[in-house]
């Protein structure tokens, strides 16, 4: 094969991963048209997920041990993937998603105090710089103080700042679980979205659910929708171990592309000013976040997996089923 042609497929493979976050909020509207629930659809395409992970990476389930972190784990994947689900069908899934995007200044803050990584003023400046952002986004002369409007844009808040949360706790395993294969992180972590979307569906109310024809199209759809998340998951892992961690987060920016395109074609979602000047802050934030970063070992190609539907558009470790000299590492 020609070398520039197979050094092109990783790339591809990340901006393909990329592709599907940004359109996966249209197919879960789908489901919550037909009666299935934000809480009920993150359960069950989790769900799905994880069997489907189990069933293909059998071999790499008895590297699994026990240890506090991985309910830990489970816990915020679960609070990420609710998050981010039911923002996206019930909310501008532009603005969930930008403030999802807030993950810099979380993980920041959370290395610093959890894995006692040293703080530096540049990761402090693009915390700063994105929840500048962020501020410039919600801010209105109506609404007054610049804080999320809705339950949906506080659903993105949340999940965002879960999602640093397991970036720390992805790291924190892959340290203290070194053998334990990247395949059974994503189990956990579609397991652990599966219990807690199940957990948080009994406290919602219901709407009619699918009948006739519609349970046929709703089982279709969570069916493919898991198939499509956990192949996606493998598919980015498989680019993020053969590109450098600065490179891959943002190339997986291309997710905000996808995700302002389909939310335009799609709900007639158009940003207004105040949304991309916002947005281009928390994007510039994370797209330098992995320039500043500094490892005692260097750079060195990240894993990816994630809390995020399994996949992770901020690399946050090291793959640590290599050889061995790449160590973990967290993103500011």
């Amino acid at each position: 094969m020609n070398p520039s042609l197979r050094n092109a497929w990783p790339t591809l493979a990340i901006m393909m991963g990329a592709s599907v976050w940004g359109m996966v909020w249209y197919p879960l509207r789908m489901l919550n048209a037909l009666g299935v629930t934000g809480t009920a659809a993150s359960a069950l395409t989790s769900g799905a997920g994880c069997l489907f992970v189990l069933l293909v990476r059998r071999s790499a389930i008895k590297t699994v041990r026990w240890h506090w972190l991985l309910p830990a784990l489970a816990l915020f994947a679960g609070i990420t993937n609710l998050g981010f689900v039911w923002g996206a069908i019930h909310g501008q899934v532009m603005r969930v998603l930008l403030l999802f995007y807030l993950t810099p200044a979380w993980t920041a803050l959370f290395a610093h105090f959890i894995l006692h990584e040293r703080l530096t003023w540049a990761g402090a400046g693009l915390a700063a710089l994105s929840l500048a952002g962020a501020m410039m986004m919600l801010w209105s002369p109506q609404l007054g103080l610049p804080v999320p409007g809705s339950l949906a844009e506080w659903a993105g808040l949340a999940a965002g700042m879960s999602f640093a949360m397991s970036n720390v706790l992805i790291l924190k395993t892959s340290r203290e679980l070194p053998r334990m294969k990247a395949e059974m992180r994503t189990a956990v972590i579609f397991g652990g979205a599966a219990i807690f979307g199940s957990c948080a569906s009994l406290f919602e109310s219901m709407p009619t659910p699918p009948a006739g024809a519609d349970i046929g199209m709703a089982v279709f759809l969570v069916l493919a929708i898991g198939l499509v998340l956990a192949t996606n998951n493998m598919l980015v892992q498989y680019g993020l171990a053969r590109v450098p961690a600065n490179r891959a987060s943002i190339i997986m920016l291309f997710e905000i592309v996808v995700t302002a395109l389909t939310a335009w074609l799609f709900a007639g979602e158009v940003p207004g000013p105040r949304e991309w000047a916002g947005g281009a802050c928390i994007v510039l934030a994370s797209a330098l976040s992995s320039w500043v970063h500094r490892t005692k070992a260097g750079d060195g190609a990240g894993a990816g997996d994630s809390a995020k539907m399994g996949a992770n558009p901020n690399p946050a470790d090291a793959n640590p089923d290599n050889d061995g000299k790449n160590r973990p590492r967290a993103m500011v």
